[in-house]
């Protein structure tokens, strides 16, 4: 599985990145894999306010139907609209043009609370 070094990770299988405009927010590639080929995509407003742990997205699959949980708290400010026309993004590039939406923080981006590379492996592979 492919776990990239410059990001964080939750154990619900999201990733985080910070950028100049926010916190960007997506799926793992172990996600994805055990999802299965990515049908629909249901992406929270922007302008939504959500909070740590809350389900702010739902991604429907051949196999099954799986929450997105929001890794900080912050406000919705741009969500990725190409995937409501091409949702096999998610499977394609999970870390790239497969990303979700991009959350502002309500203060310190606090994603240093978040698993890193090698805790996420740990993870995954235990």
């Amino acid at each position: 599985m492919n776990v990239p070094e410059n990001l964080r990770y939750t154990s619900d299988h999201e990733w985080a990145r910070a950028d100049s405009d926010g916190v960007r927010i997506g799926i793992t590639d172990y996600a994805q894999d055990s999802l299965g080929d990515v049908v629909f995509v249901q992406l929270p407003s922007p302008g939504t306010h959500v909070s740590a742990g809350e389900s702010i997205a739902e991604v429907e699959s051949t196999k099954s139907v799986s929450d997105i949980y929001a890794p900080l708290d912050g406000t919705v400010t741009l969500i990725n609209s190409d995937l409501a026309d091409s949702p096999e993004r998610l499977n394609e590039d999970p870390y790239g043009e497969g990303w979700l939406c991009v959350i502002t923080p309500d203060g310190e981006p606090g994603i240093a609370s978040l698993l890193d590379a090698d805790g996420y492996r740990s993870l995954i592979e235990g």
